[in-house]
């Protein structure tokens, strides 16, 4: 009643562990039943010390007693030691105060030691009074290897989040980070490896259970951990509430929950694909502009490399949903209704089930409320995000000026930083087949300043096909039409006049069929460069070291060329020019004549 929180975390650890085949009402009834168990071994442990052994193994029962004799105690153990790999199972103090039972042989336990140190000793001294050693984890490991090499039996706690320390193994079909410890003592000392878990069997009763020996020559101490994982997971299904559901055994690391960098390694069964795991799943908040979207992409896949267990589902506009299914590593869209409030796209998050990290790429507040209000458990935004304190981890934000970092590299340093991989080059795109056609988008919908002169262009498209057989592609949006009816008017070659006239899946696919785009710096543009489409780009009042194509992962033949006269205002970043308009007046019509024909060369090479 007083602790919800861990209630909370009881029932959610059991859903993990048995899935849809456990009720609510059943993992109620197991956390109900686990938290009286642990409210008990509480009390025990007030008396448990202050029992002689007689005392307390008449409240303790062996469960196979002879491998308890054999080798914990050490019968056929010759002069073997023991690593005996234990677990947060019933009243697992048991474990350590019955320790004076195998005398003469040593026996200890490695700890990790109490945030409170009076706790600390009150534990420890009653471990020591059973004379059982214990060994500090970061403190005192050459002497737990030296009691087990002269033959003695080690305790090893082997069912805690292990951090970075920790190989990445399934635990109930779901990736978790677990001790090597044991396993790693085990062929280190050349000691005997069994697993030793209590059960809770009637009021203060118990029974504790030995397996056989776990084979460790040959194996690696990926393979032995697993073993014990899966030996483990067989005696909480015996009794599942006296496991301790109350520790965040499943947890989301904190920065680097992408696990393609963690130290140990991600370990999974030959028989196990990564399809057969339980699914971690992220939300990523798309941008709301088709470019920034496409800049995106590359981060996008490098996330989803992160870790093999990754379920990702894009969160987009629905304006952008055709330009996601072009994705390959998106494994589900939510559509964002125009003009939804921030209440109605929670609620459509949560109808696609719960998420492990929301990952944010627009700065509004109000993409921090949506999955502030789905209670997605991990927020994740940029340093200077304006909903940061809805959020719960931040990506640092790049501090370099000079030279400039290109946005698409900066999402790649943020995937980075949460523990994701370098980011893979692309495959090339085929060269599509036939007769040419280029495309040519005169717009810019961010403003006018962006845009080379009309007139130019059409000089542009004139000039070039007077000595070449090919189609003008012309492709804008429906703010754009009058642009795409002055290049086709009268147009003494071969043009289709496609703009405003065309969905986003349909100017998909008719770059797709293009050689070549002749464009400003426009969402077109970045585009053409994910789809691999060789781009020859106009740039004026904006910077393309920042965001100028070719950063896209995509191997292109020819490369893109990019046009632009570095003026002394330039990049100004306005949507109109208040001057003079000198950074695009001053790219003549030469000059992008030139650079279309030096690319149509290559592209004809190719």
């Amino acid at each position: 009643m007083i602790l919800p929180s861990y209630r909370r975390l009881s029932k959610q650890n059991l859903q993990i562990a048995f899935g849809p085949s456990l009720t609510n009402q059943e993992a109620s009834r197991i956390t109900l039943t686990h938290f009286l168990n642990l409210g008990a071994n509480i009390v025990c442990s007030v008396k448990i010390p202050a029992m002689s052994i007689k005392q307390l193994r008449s409240r303790l029962s062996m469960e196979k007693e002879e491998n308890w004799i054999d080798w914990v105690i050490g019968k056929k153990a010759g002069q073997q030691g023991t690593v005996i790999a234990l677990s947060h199972s019933g009243n697992w103090e048991i474990s350590a105060q019955i320790g004076e039972s195998i005398k003469p042989r040593p026996a200890g336990c490695i700890y990790q030691a109490l945030r409170n140190p009076l706790m600390d000793d009150l534990v420890n001294g009653d471990r020591r009074s059973r004379g059982v050693v214990t060994f500090d984890r970061k403190k005192e490991m050459q002497a737990a290897v030296t009691m087990l090499k002269e033959g003695g039996a080690v305790g090893v706690l082997t069912d805690q989040h292990a951090g970075n320390a920790g190989i990445w193994m399934p635990l109930f079909g779901k990736l978790a980070s677990t001790s090597p410890l044991a396993a790693s003592l085990a062929q280190r000392t050349d000691s005997l490896l069994v697993q030793a878990t209590v059960r809770t069997v009637g009021l203060a009763r118990w029974v504790l259970h030995t397996s056989d020996p776990i084979p460790t020559e040959g194996l690696t101490v990926e393979e032995v951990t697993m073993k014990l994982n899966t030996l483990l997971e067989e005696e909480i299904r015996r009794s599942p509430a006296d496991w301790f559901w109350v520790h965040n055994r499943w947890k989301t690391p904190h920065p680097n929950f992408l696990l393609s960098g963690v130290k140990r390694g991600i370990y999974l069964p030959p028989e196990m694909k990564p399809t057969d795991l339980q699914p971690f799943k992220i939300m990523f908040r798309s941008p709301n502009w088709l470019g920034d979207a496409c800049m995106a992409v590359p981060a996008i896949r490098a996330i989803k490399e992160g870790r093999p267990d990754l379920r990702f589902t894009i969160l987009s506009p629905e304006k952008l949903m055709p330009l996601w299914k072009e994705i390959p590593e998106v494994d589900a869209i939510l559509s964002i209704p125009p003009k939804s409030p921030p209440w109605q796209v929670a609620k459509l998050i949560k109808s696609a089930g719960s998420f492990d990290v929301a990952i944010l790429l627009p700065n509004s507040l109000r993409s921090a409320l949506e999955v502030w209000l789905a209670g997605i458990p991990r927020r994740v935004g940029r340093e200077i995000h304006r909903g940061k304190r809805l959020l719960n981890q931040t990506l640092p934000l790049n501090r370099q000026l000079h030279p400039t970092l290109h946005q698409t590299e900066e999402l790649l340093s943020s995937v980075r930083h949460l523990g994701g991989p370098e980011a893979t080059v692309r495959t090339p795109r085929p060269t599509p087949q036939g007769p040419i056609h280029i495309a040519l988008c005169p717009g810019a919908e961010y403003g006018p300043a962006k845009r080379w002169p009309i007139e130019r262009y059409r000089s542009v498209m004139e000039e070039i096909s007077k000595d070449h057989d090919l189609t003008w592609v012309i492709v804008g949006t429906a703010k754009e039409a009058d642009l795409g009816e002055v290049l086709s008017r009268n147009f003494p070659g071969k043009v289709e006049n496609l703009c405003g006239r065309t969905t986003l899946p349909e100017l998909i696919e008719e770059l797709k069929g293009c050689n070549l785009l002749l464009t400003n710096d426009t969402g077109t543009m970045h585009l053409a460069d994910l789809l691999g489409i060789p781009v020859v780009a106009i740039f004026g009042s904006t910077e393309p070291a920042l965001t100028g194509p070719g950063h896209l992962g995509s191997i292109t033949k020819p490369p893109h060329r990019i046009i632009r006269r570095k003026v002394e205002c330039s990049p100004c970043y306005l949507r109109e020019c208040p001057i003079d308009f000198r950074c695009m007046k001053e790219i003549t019509v030469q000059m992008v004549t030139s650079e279309v024909l030096e690319s149509l060369r290559e592209v004809e090479a190719v």
